[in-house]
């Protein structure tokens, strides 16, 4: 398992500005390694923040995105389109901007689509084209370069909420019922997919997540705080403002 760091930013504008820097220098560093990148989105206010910002980077050309595959690490089931959707929010903010494939573009079922308005079709769905994705004589799941992640008030990550069944799925995919946070019906890519992601970039900003993310540092047990419980192969990334980092051991803190 990779050890995790800690970056600090002053606040919320500069974080999403340097989480978008990060990300296309991940993007490019991949491309010239496999001649590919795949990245793996979440939702938010600072996520949308992040895209925005990377649209609007000069740098963001010398990415090959017509060689970038977009994956999703959850989504609420909802109908395509749904202004709630987290993809709704990254073609709007970004993937609409750049000359990505459609092809290489995998949004989760909408509750609209083939699967129908039924949540467990849809994880399945989505299990089917994570392994069409794999490289033959692999594993069921695509690499990932990157997976972002956002932090819930309560913990919670993608759609993995404290002490939901879904924790405990070891699918590639999951519906979730009963979502605390609605709404109530959603997908998620579940804790064993999120951890064989290359890097896991976990991003929040904001006084109301500093006692999660102070309590997933600190080693707090991962089903009652899913935080806890995400790792990259490689690198871990904790990319927070100065009010999420409030309960975060000085020394485990990087100041940007």
């Amino acid at each position: 398992m990779s050890e995790a760091s800690v970056a600090v930013h002053a606040d919320a504008d500069l974080l999403a500005q340097a989480v978008a820097v990060r990300l296309l220098v991940k993007l490019l560093d991949a491309q010239a390694d496999r001649g590919e990148a795949a990245m793996v989105l979440t939702g938010g206010r600072i996520a949308a923040a992040v895209y925005r910002a990377v649209a609007q980077l000069p740098a963001r050309d010398a990415v090959d995105w017509s060689r970038v595959d977009v994956w999703w690490g959850d989504e609420r089931f909802l109908p395509a389109g749904d202004p709630e959707r987290n993809e709704t929010q990254a073609r709007a903010a970004l993937l609409d901007v750049v000359p990505l494939d459609p092809a290489r573009v995998h949004p989760m079922p909408a509750s609209d689509g083939p699967a129908g308005n039924d949540p467990e079709a849809a994880a399945a769905a989505y299990a089917d084209e994570l392994a069409r994705a794999a490289r033959p004589g692999h594993a069921t799941l695509p690499h990932f370069d990157v997976l972002m992640l956002g932090v819930g008030e309560d913990g919670h990550v993608a759609s993995i909420f404290p002490e939901h069944p879904v924790h405990y799925d070891t699918r590639p995919c999951s519906a979730v019922r009963g979502s605390p946070k609605p709404p109530a019906v959603r997908t998620t890519l579940t804790l064993p997919t999120i951890n064989t992601a290359e890097e896991v970039w976990l991003v929040a900003g904001g006084a109301d997540k500093a006692r999660a993310v102070g309590m997933a540092l600190a080693g707090a047990g991962p089903v009652q705080l899913p935080a806890a419980g995400v790792h990259g192969v490689d690198r871990t990334r904790w990319l927070l403002d100065r009010a999420a980092a409030a309960d975060v051991p000085a020394r485990l803190r990087s100041l940007r």
